[in-house]
């Protein structure tokens, strides 16, 4: 019997995990290791006013396939504040691929910090000591809160702010299990665990059928994974 297997009361149980699911392709990845390392997992993604519905449409099959126990979607308008190219539809979407160390305007300021915040809230009424984030600081957009820094920081605040991290039995941690990981290996990581990433949804300006556009920074970088992992690509482009 591994930690996983007993719950904070002692009883013979899979533990609760938050994990936090987009529809793309490093969060399902995610869950799915979750998931095989015994968690009962449940899922929380946003429709934070983003671009389109499609991606939540795709973190609801992927939460399915991958047998969360319960999946939630919240409402949070980040649009209302805009700033970005994924949530203001003023702000073009970016077609020639990431260049020098700027955070691209694809950059939803803050928007891991929020999502964590949320999932921690939910966290600690399961009384789940884990949360799940499938952010890569390799073959990723440079945007600040995908870094190992954030994530240390963000574990650091969980246990100073919450009661279950002053009183818990155990310290709250926040696992980012690709962080260090090339997108080939992420692929390599979920093909051999089963993960259909035909449902996934990575593209920033997807249209309403789902089909990506080909040429943003995540289909880039998507697309440049499938290749080098040697596994076929299964995205639809339009």
């Amino acid at each position: 019997m591994t930690e996983h297997d007993v719950d904070r009361r002692g009883t013979d149980a899979p533990r609760p995990a938050i994990v936090l699911v987009s529809g793309g392709l490093d969060s399902a990845t995610c869950l799915a290791i979750a998931s095989a390392e015994g968690y009962r997992c449940h899922a929380l993604s946003f429709q934070y006013g983003q671009r389109h519905h499609v991606e939540v449409n795709a973190a609801r099959k992927v939460a399915a396939q991958l047998d969360a126990v319960e999946h939630r979607v919240m409402q949070i308008d980040l649009g209302a504040f805009g700033g970005s190219a994924l949530t203001d539809a003023s702000i073009a979407v970016p077609e020639a691929g990431a260049s020098g160390p700027a955070i691209p305007v694809t950059y939803v300021p803050a928007r891991n910090t929020i999502f964590l915040a949320l999932a921690l809230a939910w966290a600690e009424v399961l009384h789940a000591h884990d949360i799940f984030i499938g952010v890569n600081a390799v073959d990723y957009s440079g945007y600040p809160d995908c870094r190992p820094e954030f994530i240390e920081a963000f574990t650091r605040l969980a246990n100073l702010a919450t009661r279950e991290g002053v009183e818990g039995q155990e310290p709250l941690r926040v696992r980012a299990p690709l962080i260090a990981l090339k997108k080939a290996e992420i692929i390599r990581r979920g093909t051999a665990l089963g993960v259909d990433y035909g449902t996934t949804v990575s593209c920033y300006q997807a249209d309403d059928r789902g089909r990506a556009c080909g040429r943003c920074d995540s289909c880039r970088l998507r697309a440049a994974g499938f290749v080098a992992a040697g596994v076929p690509d299964p995205t639809i482009y339009r």
